[in-house]
């Protein structure tokens, strides 16, 4: 029997289901994976009746109930301390671009809703100024990051995902979806994170999720 639960939101489009999720599966947690597939339009009811904030991810693990994917990525941490960087200044770097990335972007955010299904497909009237500005100062974090602390390893902070890679991993998606261009650095970052067998699995897992799940304002985005 599972150690617990982990409600997320269709894979196809839940940005921050994502996040979580890889947390959990990094550290190695024993639960199950809930989906609860989102509605078209304002909150998910099925999701309000679980998650203490009314959002995914929310995670139920031996009696510890985890909301918000930095917190989950806390907890996570806490059991597989390699979550995070070992060398206390890589960490605070980890940490605080992580918590940028969680707090952050909004115009990028809106702009370009995660969805699975879209393939470097650019928006057909261009990026405004201030989402031009978000993929900008992302590019300049990715690079400069991997620059610094990444060891010729092929993610942020060196061979393996830590907590900071799984909280960038939904805007990958994003650039990787709208074909964003990137520097060298950060293209070659994107590459290797959709890479990874667990980004992997949760692309496959979301081609597989029932078209009746799909939502019709992420589908027909110009």
């Amino acid at each position: 029997m599972a150690d617990g639960k982990l409600y997320i939101g269709t894979r196809r489009y839940s940005s921050w289901s994502l996040r979580g999720w890889l947390a959990v599966h990094l550290a190695g947690l024993d639960v199950e994976d809930v989906v609860i597939p989102l509605a078209g339009g304002g909150g998910t009811i099925a999701i309000k009746a679980v998650s203490p904030n009314g959002m995914v991810p929310y995670l139920e693990h031996r009696g510890a109930r985890v909301w918000e994917s930095l917190a989950i990525g806390e907890y996570c941490a806490e059991i597989t301390p390699a979550l995070w960087p070992p060398d206390r200044l890589a960490r605070a770097h980890a940490r605080s671009i992580a918590a940028e990335m969680h707090a952050g972007f909004r115009p990028l955010r809106m702009a370009l809703p995660m969805n699975l299904g879209r393939h470097g497909r650019p928006l057909a009237g261009g990026l405004a100024d201030d989402v031009q500005a978000d993929i900008a100062r992302i590019d300049a974090l990715l690079s400069g990051t991997r620059a610094a602390f990444g060891q010729g390893g092929p993610y942020l902070f060196g061979a393996d995902l830590t907590v900071a890679d799984a909280m960038f991993a939904p805007v990958i998606a994003r650039f990787l979806g709208y074909g964003v261009q990137l520097s060298t650095v950060a293209a070659d970052y994107a590459a290797l994170l959709r890479a990874h067998p667990l980004m992997a699995r949760w692309y496959d897992d979301a081609a597989r999720e029932p078209e009746a799940w799909h939502l019709e304002r992420f589908e027909t985005l110009a």
